[in-house]
């Protein structure tokens, strides 16, 4: 069993069996009747858990937990800010990600199991603004998909409202909860909130297939040059270069001059700076090292500067199709 492809289910197991029979008994007594038969088949089919599995899954139920204690202090943007500094920001963005989606109603849950084609049927003849609501309720994987299912001259709309979305009122959120649930089926409603704006749309458009992500920014483009140019900088982060294959990487490195490199890396992730220098000869390795150390103290704008020339190159390179980030949308495609 790998972390990275154990289920929820699989980790709260695990968990529970490391906190033992009287924490565990606490914290099923609070769980549904199906969740509670989830984990407990889960629980069943453990089998010898390594320690270290152990100790990571424990890891992440604890940054979970402080992610709502942060949550609660000062909103989703401070406990962002502070897991950021922790664990680093792809971390930060997974965790609070969990956290949101658990706090969506269990009305709109509902549709994390419809198929997008049929999503996006029921979008048809529902308002730009509406459908942009409940895309803010969906995963951004599963937002990703049935925006790709919607007419190029919809999709642009509703990237348009998801971004410039403001707070909505809980009243508005169940009278749309209310309809779901006639549609999709009947499910208890929970405390809503809506989670809109650049960040939003620049997470669905991530995992959207290109043709239709630049369809939707040239779009963008057109009627908020700012916000466009706010949301590309949101799409890919520095920190994203790990999503990039070895062959990716080496591709983008040919375009960066190394001074940019090595100020880029001052501030990079241990994770970053791994990607970095298993790709590149141990020459290249040991100038860059040297030249980070005898720079010394940098400026943190000189820093962001650098890194954004290399994002820019990245961006460059995956429209000219010479590279691949993982977990973008669209057909994959076969290397040959």
């Amino acid at each position: 069993m790998e972390f990275e492809n154990m289920t929820p289910q699989q980790k709260a197991a695990v968990a529970l069996v490391a906190f033992g029979p009287e924490v565990s008994a606490l914290v099923l007594k609070g769980m549904s009747e199906t969740e509670l038969e989830k984990i407990t088949i889960e629980i069943a089919n453990l089998r010898d858990v390594p320690a270290d599995l152990e100790e990571k899954v424990i890891e992440e139920v604890h940054q979970i937990f402080m992610a709502r204690q942060y949550i609660s202090q000062g909103g989703v943007d401070f406990a962002s800010d502070i897991l950021e500094k922790a664990v680093g920001p792809i971390k930060a963005r997974e965790i609070i990600h969990r956290l949101e989606s658990s706090f969506k109603s269990t009305g709109f849950s509902l549709l994390k199991d419809i198929d997008p084609k049929q999503l996006s049927g029921f979008f048809q003849n529902e308002h730009p603004q509406t459908i942009a609501l409940i895309m803010t309720q969906l995963p951004s994987q599963q937002a990703a998909a049935v925006l790709s299912e919607l007419t190029p001259e919809l999709q642009a709309e509703v990237a348009l409202r998801i971004a410039t979305m403001e707070k909505i009122s809980p009243e508005t959120l169940k009278e749309l909860e209310g309809t779901l649930e006639q549609h999709f089926g009947a499910a208890s409603g929970r405390d809503l909130s809506v989670s809109g704006g650049a960040k939003a749309i620049a997470e669905i458009l991530n995992l959207i297939d290109t043709t239709a992500e630049k369809n939707i920014l040239q779009s963008l483009e057109a009627e908020d040059a700012d916000l466009a140019a706010e949301i590309k900088n949101m799409m890919f982060v520095f920190d994203d270069l790990i999503l990039l294959d070895d062959r990716s990487i080496q591709r983008v490195l040919k375009e960066v001059e190394t001074k940019d490199l090595s100020i880029a890396l001052k501030a990079a992730s241990e994770e970053v700076k791994n990607k970095i220098f298993s790709n590149v000869s141990e020459r290249v390795a040991v100038m860059i090292r040297e030249e980070m150390e005898f720079m010394g103290p940098t400026r943190l704008s000189d820093v962001e500067a650098a890194q954004g020339r290399i994002v820019e190159a990245v961006r460059r390179l995956e429209e000219e199709g010479q590279i691949i980030i993982a977990g973008r949308g669209g057909k994959e495609e076969i290397i040959v």
